[in-house]
Parts: C-alpha cells; structure tokens; sequence
C-alpha cells in the first residue's frame, strides 16, 4: 500500500525581461514544464498557452501536477531562457522569482522566471 502524502498544486508563471528572438517583432514566448526522468532525459508534463508579441508575460493557463512530500525535447521554438528547480523549492517559498539562463550557465539577458503556488 503507498503510504505517500499527495497533493495537486497550480503553478502560476510570469516571465519578465525576456530575450527578443524575433525580427520585426516580439517573440512569442510559452513555457514548458519536463520532469526529469533520469540519465540526463526529459519529459514534458504540460506547457502554458502562447502569448503573442511579449516581453514579460504572465501566462493564463496554470500548470497541474502532483506533488509528492518527503519524496529532452526538441520544441522547435526560439530558445528564449532556461530555469531549473525541485518542485520541493517552489513549495517551500510560495513564490519564487529567479533569473533564466541561456544553455552552459550564462544568463539570458535580464530575463526573469517567477513560479508561484
């Protein structure tokens, strides 16, 4: 019998300061949840909707999951910004507000991430 506590939380997701891919225009950006599955693989568990022509966007679609206490994809889309974290770190925090980074470490502009519960 699995004794686990589970609980579903809502993610709300805002970006701000996002690097401008786009010529002629804004990007588009949306935002994409993956899960670790280990050996260094992905898998997406759910993405917001898209928001046309925005720098810092606050995204309308909340993103499920669940989460369990004590316990790659090819998008083909502009790579605008990475931010990776335990779901534990949200939770602790309430709301977390961190800076994106482009791929090896570097930043991605002045662009930011905030997740909240």
């Amino acid at each position: 019998m699995d004794t686990q506590c589970v609980s579903k939380v809502e993610l709300s997701i805002s970006c701000s300061n996002l690097l401008n891919k786009d010529v002629g225009s804004k990007s588009d950006p949306l935002c994409v949840m993956l899960q670790s599955i280990g050996n260094d693989k992905w898998t997406e568990l759910d993405r917001t909707e898209r928001v046309k022509n925005c720098r810092d966007p606050e995204f309308f679609k909340k993103l499920l999951l669940d989460y369990r206490f004590e316990k790659s994809v090819d998008l083909n889309d502009d790579f605008l910004g990475v931010f990776e974290c335990t779901l534990g770190q949200i939770v602790s925090c309430k709301k977390l507000t961190r800076p994106l980074q482009m791929k090896k470490g570097k930043p991605a502009g002045k662009g930011t991430i905030t997740l909240s519960i």
